[in-house]
C-alpha cells in the first residue's frame, strides 16, 4: 500500500486521478488562512483543476495555521509533500477519488511568524483567502463592529511586529508592502457570513486604524474585499473514512478529504493584482454576489440549523437519516418555502423551486454520514447569522416567522445538554459554559434564553417572536421534538 506523496504519483491505482502537471514548476501566488476540510474540498479543488488544464502555475497555495489545531494540519500535509486526497461520495456508493496537488506549502505561524510575514510581503502573493469560520472574523453579533477587547488582539495591537491572529499578521504585511512599494494583495473570504467581502473589510480595516489610523485609512482606500458564496458539503473526515480510502484505492493518505458532488461558488470580480482564471473551471465570477449568497446562507445553511436540533432531539444522529424522514422534509420545505423564500432577492440564473429539492437530496446523501453533532457545533456563530436575519425581516414584513422561532427554540432545548432519552448532549460551542447555563433556567424562566441580547438582540422584546418561540419550546418540553415537528407542519 502506498503512502500518499510525490514519489508515488506514477503507483497510485489507475482509478485515483492526479495533478496533470508538474508540482515542481507551480509558484505560490495565494496565501491561505483556515486549510481545513472544505477549503481543500474546495478553492484548493479549483485551482487544482485550473492547474490541470495547463493554467494558473503561478498561483499556487501556500497555507498558513495560526490556532493550535493547525499543527496537526501542517504536519499531515508536510509528510505528504503537500498532497491529499479528494474523495467525492456519490449517493449510490460511487466513490471518486483524486489527489489534488495546488497547495504548494504550509506554515505554522507560531513556529516562525517572521517566514510567514515575509511570505505575505512577498509581490508573487497576490491574493490572501480566508476560511477562519463564522467565529473567525471578531465581530460583535449585534452590533457588528470589531471586538478591540479581544486579548489576541490586544496582543497583535502592542507587538506588530510578531502577531498571534490573521488580523496581526495580514495587516503587519500589507504594511510592509506599502513601505516597500509593492502593491497590495487582495482578502478573499470564502467563509459564510452575509457579505463576507464587505465584513472582512469593516474587521481588518478596523483592526488596522487600532495599530494606526493613517495605516487603517490606504487599507480602505487600497485593499480589494471580494464578496463570495461558497457550497459543498463537507462533513469531518473519519477514521473510517481513511481505513476505506485504504481498502478501495491502496492508498494511505493521513489526512483525505471527502464531501459531496455538488459545488458552487460564486465570485465577486474585484481584484488588485489579479486573480485564477477560474471562470474556466465553473465558477460563477459576477458583479452583485448578493442574491446568491442569500439564497445559499437562508436555504442551505439556515435549514441545517433547522434539521439539526430537532433531529438530534428525535433520536436521530445523521443529516441524511432525517432528510429521508418525509416529516421533517415537509417542515423544511415549509421553512424555505414559507419564512426564507420571502426573503430572498431574485437570483439570476437559478430556479429556487428546483434549488430547494436539491438542497432535500443534497442533504439526504447517505454516503456522506454527515454528522448532526457538526451541525450542531458552534450555534453562536451560526444561528446570528443565518437564521435570525430571516426572522428580523419577516417581522419587519408581518410573515410568517412560526417555524423560524420554534428552531431557535429546538437549539434552546439542545443547550439544556440532556436528549428526550435522558442521555448526555456534548455541546459545541465558544459560549457552552454561558448558554448551557442559561438554558438550564427554560423551564422555569422560558423566556431566559432570548434574553441573551450579545446574541438575540431585541428579539425578545417582539410579541409575535416570543409567543411562537415559547409555544415551540412548551411544546419541546411536553411532547417531545417529533410532536413539536408534527405541529408545526399540520400533522
Amino acid at each position: 500500500m502506498a503512502s500518499l506523496n510525490s514519489a508515488v504519483l506514477d503507483q497510485l491505482d489507475v482509478t485515483v486521478a492526479k495533478p496533470a502537471y508538474d508540482r515542481s514548476r507551480v509558484t505560490p501566488g495565494i496565501v491561505h488562512f483556515g486549510v481545513g476540510g472544505f477549503h481543500r474540498a474546495h478553492q484548493a479543488m479549483y485551482l487544482d483543476e485550473l492547474m490541470n488544464r495547463g493554467e494558473a502555475q503561478d498561483w499556487g497555495i501556500v497555507g498558513v495555521g495560526v490556532m493550535p489545531g493547525d499543527r496537526r494540519m501542517q504536519e499531515a500535509l508536510a509528510a505528504q509533500d503537500h498532497l491529499y486526497t479528494l474523495v467525492v461520495k456519490h449517493p449510490d456508493g460511487e466513490y471518486q477519488a483524486r489527489v489534488i496537488g495546488s497547495i504548494i506549502d504550509y506554515l505554522y505561524a507560531p513556529d516562525d511568524v517572521e517566514k510567514v510575514l515575509e511570505t505575505l510581503a512577498d509581490p508573487q502573493i497576490r491574493i490572501v483567502s480566508l476560511t477562519v469560520t463564522e467565529g473567525g472574523y471578531n465581530f460583535h453579533h449585534v452590533t457588528g463592529e470589531f471586538d478591540l477587547g479581544n486579548a489576541d488582539v490586544q496582543h497583535d495591537l502592542a507587538s506588530p511586529q510578531a502577531p498571534k491572529t490573521t488580523f496581526g499578521l495580514v495587516v503587519e504585511a500589507l504594511a510592509r508592502r506599502r513601505e516597500r512599494g509593492i502593491e497590495p494583495f487582495t482578502v478573499m473570504s470564502c467563509d459564510n457570513i452575509q457579505g463576507n467581502g464587505e465584513v472582512a473589510h469593516k474587521m481588518f480595516v478596523a483592526y488596522a486604524r487600532a495599530r494606526d489610523a493613517e495605516l487603517g485609512n490606504w487599507i480602505d482606500a487600497n485593499v480589494k474585499f471580494p464578496n463570495s458564496m461558497v457550497d459543498r458539503i463537507t462533513p469531518v473526515t473519519t477514521e473510517a473514512d481513511i481505513d476505506e480510502i485504504r481498502s478501495r484505492f491502496a492508498l494511505d493518505d493521513r489526512w483525505p478529504v471527502v464531501c459531496e458532488p455538488f459545488t458552487q461558488w460564486v465570485l465577486e470580480d474585484r481584484f488588485n493584482a489579479g486573480r485564477p482564471a477560474y471562470e474556466k473551471v465553473g465558477v460563477q465570477v459576477v458583479e452583485d454576489v448578493m442574491p446568491y449568497e442569500l439564497m445559499k446562507l437562508r436555504l442551505l445553511n439556515a435549514s441545517h440549523q433547522a434539521l439539526t436540533y430537532f433531529g438530534y432531539l428525535a433520536g436521530y444522529r445523521y443529516a441524511h437519516e432525517v432528510c429521508q424522514d418525509p416529516l421533517f422534509i415537509d417542515f423544511l420545505l415549509d421553512y424555505m418555502n414559507i419564512e426564507a423564500t420571502p426573503t430572498l432577492r431574485p437570483v439570476p440564473g437559478v430556479d429556487l423551486d428546483d434549488y430547494k429539492h436539491t438542497l432535500i437530496a443534497r442533504f439526504a446523501n447517505p454516503e456522506i454520514k454527515d454528522t448532526l453533532a457538526r451541525l450542531c457545533a458552534e450555534s453562536s456563530d451560526r444561528i446570528p447569522k443565518w437564521l435570525l436575519p430571516v426572522i428580523r425581516e419577516q417581522l419587519e414584513k408581518g410573515g410568517e416567522i412560526q417555524r423560524s422561532a420554534a428552531v431557535v427554540a429546538s437549539w434552546a432545548r439542545y443547550a439544556e445538554g440532556i436528549d428526550e432519552q435522558g442521555e448526555p448532549i456534548a455541546v459545541v460551542d465558544r459560549l457552552k459554559d454561558e448558554l448551557m447555563a442559561i438554558a438550564k433556567r427554560n423551564r422555569d424562566q422560558p423566556t431566559a434564553f432570548i434574553e441573551n441580547r450579545q446574541l438575540f438582540g431585541d428579539l425578545v422584546d417582539d410579541e409575535r417572536f416570543r409567543r411562537a418561540y415559547l409555544d415551540a419550546l412548551e411544546r419541546l418540553h411536553r411532547d417531545g421534538a417529533r410532536a413539536c415537528v408534527e405541529h408545526l407542519v399540520g400533522r
